[in-house]
């Protein structure tokens, strides 16, 4: 089946909404597929940084979030067995918005799902890429979804043919434009993997914005929209296996959670008299690390580009800053004018920016892991915060909590 579209969009989580949004209003025809139905949870941050705010407006959703997120983040704090730290979160100086606010995936998405429709978007939902084949001008997508009433036994096939494919799927999923290949489990004991689950009625000071450190894993408290709060930590495997050992019989989330509350007073404190809403959402193993090495076909963004260790929150931020910094150079084409040539050129100036972008950003991430879940560094790092707490502030600047994001508007001699 051929389509009148200019790209095939593979995700609609932040990344793949963002890109179809402004390009379909820079006038591509933009088909859009992801597999699961909406609203959904997810194990992913919820945390958008003040920076990323004047680019919610850009894409038509900055009512909409104001009006449903959570309090502004004005204080961060490091929580960890010997207690807790906190100072003021540095403010954004740049723009309109000083601090940052936390909204829930299964609200975010949907918006920008929404958004994305109200402006062309063609969605395909619940639907799977099954594989992406060809090169830029002429590809041939493999696209399976279930038609309403139906099931997965009568699902209908689809072969798109478009001359751009933007990725944008997740860590977890199979990625399509590689022969469908899963990603790599092979199981270590330093694997991390990833756990959230959100509360009513929990204790967490308004605007406060805690990373946990425990023995194995760190993780994060945040309050968002509707009263929610959501805890999130990531744990080693050889640290799970020593949870689920001392609670025989539980669920591994049951067991993440008691370990959280015994390892961290502060977790103890804010979890008092609260009731979890549904049940714990895992995933893993984190894979971080940049994937755009060597991709010469098909644009990749989100975590399809690559990702951070979560603990500095910016996995949303990297989601819709790589869709404005890949709009901004694809914006100024025609879809049918990117050949392989001019496709190659393309990606290596968007890979240029993405590097410089968040290549720091990962490295620093990685180091504040690293902190987070040794005691041999966690200690002495709390001593240090004990005694200048400001320098929780100062890491929170580096790691881009004050930063402008990038815009989805660049000069022709910078597109080109």
């Amino acid at each position: 089946m051929a389509a009148d579209y200019d790209a095939l969009v593979i995700g609609a989580g932040a990344a793949g909404s963002a890109v179809s949004i402004l390009l379909a209003e820079a006038g591509w025809r933009i088909a859009m597929a992801e597999q699961n139905s909406y609203p959904r949870r997810k194990v992913c941050g919820e945390c958008i940084a003040a920076g990323n705010l004047p680019l919610l407006d850009q894409l038509g959703l900055g009512t909409a979030f104001d009006a449903s997120a959570g309090p502004e983040l004005r204080r961060i704090a490091w929580m960890d067995a010997a207690g807790t730290v906190s100072t003021a979160m540095p403010a954004c100086t740049s723009g309109p918005y000083p601090y940052g606010r936390a909204l829930g995936r299964d609200r975010l998405d949907t918006l920008l799902l929404q958004r994305a429709k109200a402006v062309g978007v063609a969605i395909l939902q619940p639907a799977k890429v099954r594989y992406v084949k060809g090169e830029p001008g002429k590809f041939a997508c493999g696209v399976e979804f279930a038609t309403e009433g139906s099931t997965s036994a009568t699902s209908e096939q689809l072969t798109l043919q478009v001359p751009v494919v933007i990725d944008a799927h997740g860590s977890w999923e199979r990625d399509p434009v590689r022969d469908g290949a899963a990603p790599a489990r092979r199981h270590r004991r330093s694997d991390l993997l990833a756990f959230k689950a959100t509360f009513r009625h929990a204790q967490l000071s308004s605007g406060l914005l805690p990373v946990l450190s425990v023995k194995g894993g760190y993780g994060g408290m945040v309050l968002g929209d509707d009263g929610r709060t959501t805890l999130a930590c990531c744990i080693r495997r050889d640290a799970l296996a020593r949870c689920r050992a001392r609670l025989p019989g539980a669920t591994a989330g049951s067991a993440v959670e008691r370990f959280l509350i015994e390892s961290c007073p502060g977790v103890r404190e804010m979890l008092q008299g609260a009731v979890r809403e549904g049940s714990w959402l895992s995933v893993g193993p984190l894979r971080p690390g940049i994937r755009l090495s060597g991709e010469t076909r098909v644009f990749r963004i989100g975590n399809a580009a690559g990702e951070s260790h979560p603990l500095i929150g910016e996995g949303i931020s990297m989601a819709l800053q790589s869709a404005a910094l890949l709009a901004a150079r694809l914006q100024n084409y025609s879809a049918a004018s990117l050949t392989p040539v001019v496709t190659a050129q393309l990606q290596r100036g968007y890979a240029e920016s993405w590097r410089s972008a968040f290549a720091p950003r990962l490295r620093l991430a990685a180091l504040y892991a690293h902190i987070a879940m040794r005691p041999a560094l966690a200690i002495p790092a709390r001593t240090i915060l004990r005694c200048w707490p400001s320098l929780l502030g100062s890491a929170a600047r580096l790691a881009g909590k004050a930063r402008r994001a990038v815009s989805h508007s660049l000069t022709s001699a910078e597109a080109g």
